[in-house]
């Protein structure tokens, strides 16, 4: 029986032994905690069945994908490239289906979809430290001593949740640093981290052997967690112990966990993705979406291009173009685009000048992005940055605060919702205006 549970078989089988043998004692909160933590899972558990995941179009709950690119991706050498100039380099630029719009030519396959989608080329941020930077730009918020924002993902699931989902709805593929969090709502709103996407997903399978062997052990994490609440009734309410193995045991039976399989999806399919992790993980976020996820992010590092920034971009744009366009052609052809909001963005930029390292340095203003689907309009070019390199603020510097706000409202969330952060600060979801342009 497949089972996102095998840590828990597991660990009933060696530890429950151990935890009854404590002469005296019940067991703890934080010990059957334990048991259950190696379940990874954030178990704000709610799902699409058969009829709602057909939908398609407009009819569809939305999602938001996000494509990571971790270090600092250079505009120079993706969406918003000076070829011939002092600050270009050696990158050369190739036409799109946008009109009159010129991308990298290490892209050229995205240069076939990115109609699909709007361009950025103005995005400012006042960090440019990798972790502080990485904060502002998933949370649309700076860092603050005493309090850690949600996610944008985290606030979508939040507030739209999905009872029909049995699989996390806020999923990170590929490794990352700094995945997204779920900040003041609780960690049980943490991204789900799935590091090897497509080829091997840990505890999903239980090894108890046959199902009699199944249920016993789950009688005796029933044995365990009677005795935690034993003389502890009022207090227990206020633990998640319990919703956490509920929603590993629903999980463990659900037809949705095939989102995260590929043997489904023709070879050719996943040939055009790419033969790498990162492409697989952008496969894998399509069937999720498709499933009714609500949030996910995939993660390519190896931006961050202080030395080599020319061959680091190249060695990139190999994995990420071939997975980006048939990512963008599959949410199109699959009418999944109107319904799921496509981000491809990094912590900041990279400086117009080449250091002597032939590298480039971190530069938080004036960088790109991509944007499009779930009610962003398509086919939208935003700002410019000067060819020379002299001035610093782009044309119509885009703030990140705005960007997300535009994300909430294309996705219906109200980003200027209140709420007490359990520090008694109240808070918004977004502080900036959308912009009216992608709207």
């Amino acid at each position: 029986m497949e089972s996102l549970a095998t840590n828990l078989h597991q660990t009933l089988g060696s530890r429950v032994g151990a935890l009854g043998s404590r002469e005296g004692d019940s067991p703890t909160r934080r010990d059957v905690l334990r048991l259950a933590a190696g379940l990874g899972l954030s178990f704000a558990l709610p799902g699409l069945n058969l009829r709602a995941a057909s939908r398609r179009g407009k009819d569809r709950p939305k999602s938001l994908m996000t494509i990571w690119l971790g270090g600092g991706p250079s505009q120079l050498e993706t969406w918003d490239p000076h070829p011939g100039t002092a600050i270009g380099g050696p990158t050369r630029a190739i036409p799109t289906k946008l009109p009159g719009v010129q991308i990298a030519d290490l892209y050229p396959r995205t240069a076939e979809q990115i109609h699909h989608l709007s361009l950025i080329r103005s995005m400012v941020s006042k960090e440019g430290d990798h972790e502080r930077g990485t904060y502002l730009l998933k949370t649309g918020y700076r860092p603050a001593p005493a309090l850690i924002h949600p996610s944008v993902g985290a606030v979508l699931v939040h507030e739209l949740p999905d009872p029909r989902i049995e699989i996390p709805q806020h999923i990170s593929l590929c490794s990352t640093r700094w995945p997204q969090r779920g900040g003041y709502f609780g960690a049980e709103y943490d991204a789900f981290q799935v590091y090897n996407p497509g080829i091997n997903i840990p505890n999903m399978k239980s090894r108890a052997g046959n199902r009699a062997r199944e249920r016993q052990r789950l009688k005796s994490l029933d044995v365990v967690s009677q005795a935690l609440g034993r003389g502890r009734r009022f207090q227990i309410k206020k633990t998640l112990h319990r919703n956490t193995i509920a929603g590993a045991l629903k999980m463990m039976a659900s037809k949705q966990l095939k989102a995260f399989e590929l043997k489904d999806e023709p070879k050719a399919v996943v040939a055009a993705y790419g033969d790498t992790q990162f492409g697989r993980g952008c496969l894998v976020a399509r069937r999720l979406v498709e499933q009714g996820v609500r949030a996910v992010e995939i993660n390519l590092n190896g931006f961050d291009t202080h030395a080599g920034n020319f061959t680091g971009h190249k060695t990139q744009a190999d994995i990420l173009d071939p997975a980006l366009a048939a990512l963008i052609n599959d949410l199109k052809q699959r009418a999944l685009l109107e319904s799921t909001v496509l981000l491809c963005i990094g912590e900041f930029g990279r400086t117009p000048r080449i250091n002597p390292a032939d590298g480039r340095d971190h530069w938080p203003t004036g960088f790109s992005c991509l944007i499009g689907g779930g009610g962003i309009k398509g086919g939208q070019v935003l700002g410019e940055t000067d060819p020379t390199g002299k001035m610093k603020t782009p044309r119509n510097p885009i703030q990140v605060n705005q960007l997300y706000a535009t994300v909430f409202s294309a996705l219906g969330v109200d980003d200027k919702k209140e709420l007490i952060t359990p520090i008694g600060r109240p808070m918004t979801f977004s502080d900036g205006k959308p912009i009216k342009r992608l709207l």
